[in-house]
């Protein structure tokens, strides 16, 4: 009797669910790889209210970091300065400055300047400012040389893997606490200080997923 159905039809349902897997697959990593925080968070710079300068207040003026950001050594959170910091110096100085009108609107009414956040992690992370500052991790370590920003963005892509990788290997990127705001900070030798540092301050840096999700 003859075939009614050529011979390759009886390969088709393999050969069918073999693509759908490797089709799968494909989008299921192009999905993971294109949408990681590397390529829709790297870069991320918002619009602020007030156009304010790092690179004119850090790399010009020499401004510390926790002149602004007083808390990073004891508060999980790197709070935005207040007002009040800002007036500190222009009430003299700028002070007809039309760019400067929102904080000064901001010190006559008492209204906090809304600023938009740069660096957001998801609810579901737990991060502590002071617990990294004060072992020597440095500021540009995470928001990157933020003394060279018109305007800040967001440098990294504070990923888990991204993070894990400073945690597996600490010695790579510590530094002296006394160092943490230096901006460009380099040495040759930066994996022996680094060890001397995770052993001076017992640097254990969890791996586990309980010491980031609760």
């Amino acid at each position: 009797m003859a075939q009614i159905f050529p011979k390759w039809v009886d390969e088709a349902p393999k050969r069918i669910l073999i693509g759908s897997i490797i089709l799968l697959n494909a989008i299921v990593f192009g999905i993971w790889y294109f949408f990681s925080p590397e390529f829709t968070d790297v870069g991320y710079m918002p619009e602020q209210p007030v156009p304010f300068s790092h690179q004119v207040h850090v790399s010009q003026l020499g401004m510390d970091c926790q002149y602004c950001h007083t808390q990073v050594e004891e508060s999980r959170h790197a709070n935005i300065p207040a007002t009040q910091t800002c007036m500190n110096c222009h009430s003299q100085i700028q002070t007809d400055a039309e760019t400067l009108q929102p904080v000064r609107d901001s010190w006559e009414t008492g209204e906090p300047i809304e600023w938009v956040r740069v660096h957001m992690l998801p609810d579901y992370a737990y991060f502590n400012h002071a617990a990294h500052v004060n072992v020597g991790v440095g500021c540009e370590s995470c928001h990157g040389r933020v003394d060279r920003m018109e305007v800040v963005h967001q440098a990294e892509p504070l990923s888990m893997g991204w993070c894990l990788d400073c945690h597996r290997e600490p010695e790579k990127h510590v530094r002296p606490v006394s160092e943490v705001t230096t901006m460009g900070y380099s040495v040759e030798n930066q994996l022996e200080i680094g060890r001397e540092l995770v052993a001076k301050h017992n640097i254990n840096a969890p791996t586990y997923c309980q010491s980031c999700h609760y």
